[in-house]
């Protein structure tokens, strides 16, 4: 059979109207394509392509933007495979900035160096073309596809640094945590599309449905749901799929160390939400989500006291505030997706902020060790300044976004808790009061570790009376990232809007699956 005229129209109004809702991927793929190919030509083998990565990167998030005040949305593209909403757009506007976020800090740090410029910036462009795939999956083969985009560069990141015994220690753990985890979550999909005939979340949102009717339980479906969502907490590091985050980030350097505490985060977060929200689970999933919650915050807020090096100690506050962002989706209801929409642009910048702090105070002292940060505010007082604000927003004092980001966590899983109480359904409701005073109990646990590093930098007399002279790029990258705390502290109300407008165009999903 031959295409009529028709068709052949059709497969090309089809394919440009993806490749438009495209364009960022496709110009950080441009990008990527470029700077190999430049460093085939031996005038371009000494030229530092991190700001030709930042433009690319620029422009890309441009595009995101002018997407997000775009009218038509909420489409299926490349045969449904990924999804075209506002929820999508928001990840790759969170993915962007912070991209961009941690090009500048390389390039402000010196890592890495003329030589390994293109190789550095093609992987954690990858990464990050992955993770935008991931918040756009609309498929479960897609969505495996794009984690492991994601995650392949972040392994050879990992051992970045050349000589380093730690990091290509951290690099081959990674690898193996991370391939145990893709086995499980693919055999996972396995289960799930053997019992439906299909991955694609519209059909599965229709067959999970009809499960729910019947009352049955079906065991291959709850073992392939639970696997799926173990590669989901290997990204997240939630307990107890966090062994390789203390260790990858300790080996790592403190710039790679930020990338993989927020990108992978957020995009594991946004991709949960789409998958939770979409195939509305039973309340016993959300109640064993609340569980690994607590258990996730405990141990990270617990562990983190008896670090001695501040990288370490970020790691564990990593796992803990992957713990707040479960507390919200463990609600499994939009206004907890929206809560940890807007917990993630917050901790970019608190959590970028804090690693820049490490990175620069390394160049500068050759260690990452908290007794190297003694009397840090009489030799660098804009650092130490900064990194008190980004622990108090990591911390949730007001007035930084931190506190209103923990804030809104914490009301969605009251008013889930209270949703079930006035269903009468009192014991499922307790679950989540109790979760809410374990969220509030560990918030006071991690103000001890926090306070620990302010004393050092504060009130210890330093090793060295030498100044740690910053320059003015410094000054004003870690400045702004605090600035930007503050005003979002503040005024919250537009990124609320935005998280919640991203939120609701998950209902694209559902009606997609009843036409």
């Amino acid at each position: 059979m031959f295409p009529t005229p028709a068709l052949v129209e059709l497969i090309e109004n089809n394919l440009t109207r993806d490749l438009r809702a495209f364009l960022p991927e496709l110009v950080l793929v441009g990008v990527i394509v470029l700077m190999l190919f430049a460093r085939l030509f031996t005038r371009f083998q000494r030229v530092h392509l991190v700001p030709f990565a930042m433009i690319g990167t620029a422009f890309a998030l441009l595009l995101a933007v002018r997407q997000w005040t775009g009218t038509e949305k909420g489409f299926t593209t490349f045969g449904g495979m990924l999804v075209y909403d506002s929820f999508a757009i928001y990840g790759r506007i969170f993915l962007l900035l912070f991209l961009f976020g941690s090009l500048v800090l390389s390039q402000l740090t010196g890592i890495p160096d003329r030589e390994d410029s293109a190789d550095y910036s093609t992987m954690i462009l990858g990464s990050t073309l992955g993770m935008m795939l991931m918040t756009s999956a609309n498929h479960l083969l897609m969505a495996f596809i794009a984690i492991e985009m994601a995650s392949v560069p972040s392994y050879a990141l990992a051992g970045f640094m050349k000589g380093r015994r730690s990091g290509s220690e951290a690099a081959l753990k990674y690898v193996v945590f991370g391939a145990s985890a893709a086995g499980v979550m693919l055999y996972g999909i396995s289960l799930i599309t053997a019992k439906f005939g299909t991955g694609s979340l519209p059909d599965l949102v229709q067959g999970y449905a009809a499960v729910m009717q019947s009352g049955s339980f079906d065991l291959s479906l709850a073992a392939g749901t639970m696997f799926v969502l173990v590669g989901l907490g290997f990204k997240l590091s939630v307990v107890p799929f966090h062994f390789w985050c203390p260790d990858v980030f300790h080996g790592a350097a403190a710039e790679i160390g930020a990338f993989l505490s927020v990108a992978s985060k957020g995009a594991a977060v946004l991709l949960t939400g789409r998958f939770l929200l979409a195939l509305d689970l039973p309340a016993t999933a959300g109640v064993g989500l609340a569980i690994f919650a607590a258990m996730t915050m405990t141990l990270g807020n617990l562990a983190a006291f008896g670090q001695t090096n501040l990288k370490r100690l970020l790691a564990y506050s990593t796992i803990a505030h992957a713990g707040y962002l479960m507390m919200a989706l463990s609600t499994m209801r939009p206004d907890g997706i929206s809560a940890a929409n807007f917990y993630i642009v917050a901790y970019l910048l608190m959590n970028l902020g804090a690693f820049a702090i490490v990175a620069l105070v390394r160049n500068r002292t050759g260690t990452e060790e908290i007794e190297g940060y003694q009397g840090l505010l009489i030799r660098s007082p804009i650092l130490a300044v900064t990194l008190v604000l980004f622990f108090m927003s990591l911390l949730g004092l007001p007035p930084f976004a931190g506190f209103v980001a923990k804030l809104q966590v914490f009301l969605s899983v009251y008013d889930c808790g209270a949703r079930y109480s006035s269903a009468g359904q009192s014991g499922i409701a307790t679950v989540y009061y109790v979760l809410l005073l374990i969220g509030a109990v560990n918030t006071v646990f991690s103000l001890a570790y926090y306070l620990r590093v302010i004393r050092v930098m504060t009130l210890e007399s330093p090793t060295e009376s030498t100044p740690l002279k910053t320059s003015p790029m410094v000054r004003m990258f870690v400045g702004v990232l605090a600035g930007l705390l503050v005003v979002m502290g503040l005024l919250w109300n537009p990124l609320t809007r935005a998280s919640e407008q991203a939120t609701a165009s998950l209902q694209t999903i559902e009606r997609e699956a009843n036409r």
